[in-house]
């Protein structure tokens, strides 16, 4: 249009200034074959540029005439996607309301000619698991697989969705295909890190938990839980094969995980087991010697017998080091409960209340009370026990 304009302004200044060039027209002489042209210099010029206007007009109609002719014909494709742009727009919303049935039928209905229909499908799928409706999910993911770029995507999804449901199977056979290593996403990892607890596979957390760490996954305190509860469960599973596979657990932990009181008992209960009991005493007795730690007693009272005359003294010693501390006063009076010396352990049992009441504590007492025919008192201490 704007050149229209310029072109028409052009021959305008032609036809206004043309008087006043009537006397220097020049001239000129155009022959074609037969045919002869004779007319001044100015004209033939003007006449160039209107015949050039006039070329460029039929261009712009001919440009326009083809694209009517191309958009009839491509119009209904047009009106599909915009159709299926505004399916995905109302799946967006629905999901966002939680609105699951309406989600997953405009998503569906907007995944034919959508832009990205792999993003349309999972959106239908994840609508399709909060509505318990499997068959109609895998279908959905089927179909969003077969865009390679949303292959592990997929992948993930429906290991998710199985997990939930419970297929724990199935779920490890996509986890092993994705392979989670310290290269994979977040989501894999945690997917990974959720299985291996349910399925109480330890070897598999064990070796994944570095990367966890690594990545920051987990909160300082959740990894040590975590951490400590996988190196206990493998020291146990591992006692329960063979000793030369609890050694194997034993040495897989680190230094100083060596040195924690929690796994050092757990230890020593295993090589208890293996005719190694007096190693097991003098492991937990050098533990209990730097730190009064409740499962090193409790694996003490677990190990100990009334023969162990040796070992039972050297506890009772370190009656002034650990005066205030209620484990050591409980596994003192569950010693005296062993030997039936039910004198002694109810007095002990009476500071371990005093330090730190507790149900398991008022219990003990009680017991110990009714073995000496103390029916009032130890009446007083299952009540006691009742407000834990």
């Amino acid at each position: 249009m704007i050149k229209l304009l310029i072109y028409l302004a052009i021959i305008l200044i032609g036809l206004i200034i043309s008087p006043y060039l009537s006397g220097f027209n020049g001239y000129l002489y155009l022959a074609i074959g037969d045919y002869e042209l004779e007319t001044s210099l100015i004209f033939a010029v003007f006449a160039a540029i209107l015949f050039y206007a006039v070329l460029v007009c039929i261009e712009s109609i001919i440009v326009w005439m083809l694209n009517i002719i191309l958009n009839s014909r491509l119009l209904p494709e047009k009106w599909r996607r915009k159709k299926a742009r505004k399916h995905t727009l109302q799946g967006a919303l629905a999901l966002a309301e939680e609105d699951w049935a309406g989600a997953e039928q405009a998503m569906a209905r907007g995944a034919d000619k959508g832009e990205i229909p792999a993003l349309n499908l999972l959106a239908a799928a994840r609508a399709a698991q909060h509505q318990n409706n499997n068959q109609a999910r895998d279908n959905y993911l089927l179909e969003a697989e077969k865009d390679p770029q949303a292959s592990k995507a997929v992948q993930t999804t429906r290991l998710r969705y199985l997990l939930q449901q419970g297929e724990l199977d199935q779920a490890r056979a996509i986890l092993d295909k994705l392979n989670p290593t310290s290269k994979s996403k977040h989501p894999v990892l945690l997917l990974a890190l959720e299985l291996y607890q349910v399925q109480q596979d330890w070897n598999a957390l064990k070796l994944i938990l570095p990367i966890i760490k690594k990545r920051n996954l987990l909160s300082q305190e959740e990894f040590e839980q975590l951490n400590t509860q996988t190196n206990l469960a493998l020291l146990s599973s591992a006692a329960g094969k063979n000793e030369q596979e609890l050694e194997k657990a034993w040495h897989w932990l680190s230094r100083s995980e060596r040195k924690q009181a929690c796994f050092i008992a757990q230890y020593a209960l295993g090589i208890a087991q293996f005719d190694r009991k007096k190693e097991a005493i003098k492991t937990l007795l050098k533990s209990l010697k730097s730190e009064p730690n409740k499962e090193v007693l409790k694996a003490i009272v677990n190990l100990l017998t009334p023969a162990d005359l040796d070992a039972r003294k050297q506890i009772f010693e370190l009656e002034k080091q650990y005066a205030e501390n209620p484990d050591y006063q409980a596994c003192i009076a569950s010693l005296y409960d062993q030997s039936k010396e039910f004198r002694e352990s109810q007095k002990w049992w009476r500071k371990a209340c005093d330090l730190a009441p507790s149900k398991h504590y008022w219990l003990a007492l009680a017991e110990a009370q009714e073995h000496l025919g103390e029916q009032n008192a130890a009446l007083y201490s299952y009540r006691q026990a009742a407000f834990f």
